[in-house]
């Protein structure tokens, strides 16, 4: 089986990741390799048409393929939240919160990822338009290989945008290199409340494979629940997974992220996330009206493998 994801050397998908390469895919029976597709909209194309088994991306993001949730399902969060970081080069002296520094900036941001940014600007009283914010791909961010908060943090460093929108490795990346500052973790209190529920990192698969086969479902549900648990038990495993996969310099960032996420990872996902999901989708016009939480999750599925797993 595979699994895709659309950014590699980052946090926001590391519990898919890491439940690959530490193995517990295949202490649930289940032989998975790893993809990386980028964008995240060509990641769900990839489901749709068969290439892969299970999309680890951002939860939104089904509906490029699946529109009104039509054949696909989130099956368990890998984490809770919306969890992109916006981030503007240091010369403009920006503060944590300080939403306006965007007026009459070039913000960088991937497809699909860019509507969350898009979304709170609205929320938060800013009109795109009127204030002249630019929100538009990386420059250098094509391929299916690009990892993008890395390519975003060597833009933001090269002056050929002003901020952006992306992991919290690309933000890392940008700030110990003196060039980022932080102004928005959604995560962590920052921007409109509502905006937390936007999205969340999920792992879904099609609804044909869990008709087909629900214990395969249910089993991938277990082996995310068993990596989190692993992870809160011994975060230094995430530096063995990123020395695996990632450069040097980034695999010895990683387990810092990953500590700093433990908080949010949760397989759960809530029917005030889908809720609050269903309207952001509808506010974009990515999606035309609000869907039943059961036609979007299989709860049946999701609290089976709750009470399965060692978390």
């Amino acid at each position: 089986m595979k699994l895709a994801v659309p950014d590699m050397i980052s946090n926001s998908y590391f519990p898919a990741i890491a439940a690959i390469e530490l193995g517990f895919f295949r202490e649930q029976g289940l032989d998975v390799s790893l993809e990386m597709i980028f964008p995240v909209d060509k990641a769900y194309a990839a489901l749709r048409d068969g290439a892969v088994d299970f999309v680890g991306g951002s939860a939104h993001s089904a509906l490029a393929a699946f529109p009104q949730w039509e054949g696909v399902k989130l099956l368990c969060a890998q984490a809770q939240g919306m969890y992109w970081f916006l981030v503007m080069h240091s010369d403009l002296g920006a503060r944590r919160g300080e939403i306006g520094v965007v007026k009459g900036r070039s913000i960088g941001a991937a497809p699909w990822v860019e509507m969350g940014l898009r979304r709170l600007l609205i929320e938060a009283g800013l009109d795109l338009a009127r204030d002249q914010v630019k929100i538009a791909p990386v420059p250098g961010a094509v391929g299916a290989s690009v990892n993008f908060g890395l390519t975003a943090a060597k833009a933001l460093e090269e002056r050929k945008i002003d901020g952006f929108w992306a992991n919290g490795m690309g933000a890392e990346v940008a700030v110990r290199r003196g060039v980022g500052t932080v102004v928005l973790d959604v995560r962590r209190g920052d921007g409109p409340k509502t905006c937390f529920n936007y999205t969340m990192a999920s792992l879904a698969a099609t609804e044909a494979l869990i008709e087909r086969s629900p214990e395969t479902a249910a089993a991938a549900i277990r082996a995310i629940a068993n990596t989190h648990a692993a992870l809160k038990r011994d975060v230094s495993l995430a530096t063995a997974v990123g020395r695996k996969l990632f450069p040097p310099s980034e695999a010895e960032l990683i387990a810092e992220l990953i500590r700093r996420d433990l908080p949010y990872y949760d397989i759960t996902i809530s029917r005030d996330f889908v809720a609050g999901m269903n309207r952001f989708a509808c506010d974009l016009g990515i999606l035309s009206a609000d869907v039943a939480y059961e036609k979007i999750v299989a709860p049946q599925l999701l609290s089976g493998a709750q009470q399965a797993s060692i978390g």
